[in-house]
């Protein structure tokens, strides 16, 4: 899977993990939201596992820009609140940053 298209998978498992978690403490919802919520995390760890960086931490700080990029479209599309400018000025900053760690030339 492509690198950029694995990112996007994985943070779309964190962040429906993530909320499933947030439905039961912080909405309320049953406790049966955790069942799911600990298969889309684990799914998470197993895509990003799959990372063509050669480091974990490479992977996991190129995975960041994604993550909060991914997040601010779930904060539109599943919770219906645009993004401000502010929010949307933050994710290319961090887009940016984790195209230089994915991307950059790699010494010896």
């Amino acid at each position: 899977m492509h690198a950029l298209a694995l990112y996007i998978a994985a943070a779309l498992a964190e962040i429906a993990g993530c909320f499933a978690f947030w439905a039961w403490f912080r909405l309320g919802r049953s406790a049966l939201w955790l069942a799911p919520g600990m298969a889309s995390l684990a799914l998470f760890a197993w895509l990003l596992s799959l990372s063509p960086a050669d480091q974990a931490g490479r992977a996991y700080a190129a995975y960041g820009g994604i993550y909060i990029a991914a997040s601010l479209a779930w904060l539109w599309l599943a919770e219906g609140r645009r993004p401000d400018p502010w929010d949307l000025g933050g994710a290319a900053i961090c887009l940016a940053g984790a195209a230089l760690i994915l991307w950059g030339p790699r010494g010896a």
